[in-house]
């Protein structure tokens, strides 16, 4: 059945906010609140594969499903349809002129600069080898490897092969290049430079978001989500399992070599370009770069602050709650949606590397007593990162405009 023209702009808007990764019960949420004020009546089911949308009238029902691939997360677009959807709702745009707005969203989207690409994947690798204490040949050949993973990012969209074994590819590639490395430079700490060479794939933000629509009730999505967050996970973990079978038996590695030699001023200036770096990745907007980074910087020196004081449990909870705020706040001044800026915030609390490091310790660590730290420290961030949402409201229901109550009343 087709659907009626009047609900073909909330269709278009949830495939788009599908389609740039925004979470499945804020998706719902945001559709049922522009239905509401523009007098429709409908319920809205998004899942990773598909969304479900029925609309009623007085006589009749419609419902339309239509099947979408798992979108990925884009702040900028997201912030456009923001921008777009109050217009919608204030009208301020003819719903006939909406397609023309989401086409150039869309084409926005398209408009890759790869020079910045490839210096924040560079620049990714090597601010967080900074980050997690490592030494200047470690720091140097991060920023190499990362360099040769954006390579590899570039040729996953040029083969349908690289694309599908893109996780373990990437992670072999790099295994095999840092064990050869290692026999050269005899200060090089070869675990730390893998995991900082493939960090910004590791599926900790993926992981929390799906632990997110989990506690919003979003069951069937959240759960989806999180297994597939755990598989890349996995795949990447295989990718380095495999590139050290191979070389440990051509080679002698020593995995527990590790020197760290940074002046404690390189994490200050680690944490503010760590931060910069995923912006072109999420294709950030430039109005929204500068509350982006300085809400990143706070959210990480706030939780690393209060976790000599508090335990790293409570610091991130507390962490979590400055996060939500400072997220508000600067929503609020920019008028741009909070989740762009609680994204960036987030992102520097999640714990995708312990997660990593965990795995790596299982297998590499003779004491089970540090892997099973580890894995209680990935625990406990999760739990606190989740709970300071919970608490912060984060999952309630979006409330309707004031602007737009005022109007009906």
């Amino acid at each position: 059945m087709r659907v009626p023209k009047k609900y073909q702009f909330i269709v278009e808007l949830g495939k788009a906010l599908h389609t740039y990764g925004i979470p499945s019960y804020k998706i719902q949420s945001y559709l049922t609140e522009v239905a509401q004020n523009k007098g429709i009546t409908g319920s809205f089911m998004d899942l990773p594969t598909w969304i479900n949308y029925v609309f009623y009238d007085e006589k009749n029902s419609y419902n339309y499903v239509e099947c979408i691939p798992p979108g990925s997360l884009n702040l900028g677009a997201f912030s456009r349809i923001d921008e777009l959807t109050n217009k919608v709702i204030d009208s301020k745009i003819d719903e006939s002129a909406i397609n023309e707005e989401l086409n150039i969203i869309h084409a926005k989207t398209k408009e890759i600069n790869h020079f910045y690409l490839f210096l924040a994947y560079t620049f990714a690798a090597g601010s967080f080898s900074l980050m997690i204490g490592t030494n200047w040949v470690s720091f140097i050949f991060s920023l190499l490897l990362g360099s040769i993973t954006y390579l590899l990012v570039y040729l996953a969209t040029k083969s349908k092969y690289v694309e599908n074994v893109f996780e373990s590819l990437s992670a072999l590639v790099i295994t095999v290049i840092c064990c050869l490395l290692s026999l050269v430079f005899p200060d090089f700490n070869l675990g730390l430079t893998i995991l900082a060479s493939i960090i910004i794939f590791i599926p900790g933000l993926a992981i929390t978001t799906a632990l997110e629509e989990i506690t919003s009730k979003s069951l069937v999505s959240g759960s989806a989500k999180l297994f597939d967050a755990m598989i890349v996970l996995f795949k990447q973990f295989f990718g380095v399992i495999l590139g050290l079978g191979l070389m440990t038996s051509l080679i002698d590695i020593d995995l527990t070599h590790y020197v760290s030699d940074m002046p404690k001023w390189t994490l200050f200036c680690a944490i503010p370009i760590f931060s910069i770096t995923v912006l072109p990745i999420f294709q950030v907007r430039k109005k929204d770069i500068f509350f982006g980074v300085l809400t990143g910087v706070l959210a990480f020196f706030i939780t690393v602050f209060l976790s000599s004081v508090l335990g790293i449990l409570v610091s991130t909870f507390v962490g979590t709650l400055a996060v939500v705020g400072i997220s508000r706040l600067f929503g609020r001044i920019s008028k741009t949606p909070k989740s762009v800026y609680l994204t960036q915030g987030i992102i520097m609390l999640v714990p995708g590397s312990k997660s990593f490091m965990g795995l790596s310790n299982s297998f590499f660590n003779p004491s089970i007593t540090a892997s099973a730290n580890i894995f209680e420290e990935v625990a406990f961030i999760l739990m606190a990162i989740i709970g300071g949402l919970l608490f912060a409201g984060t999952f309630r229901e979006r409330k309707p405009r004031k602007k737009l109550i005022e109007t009906n009343n």
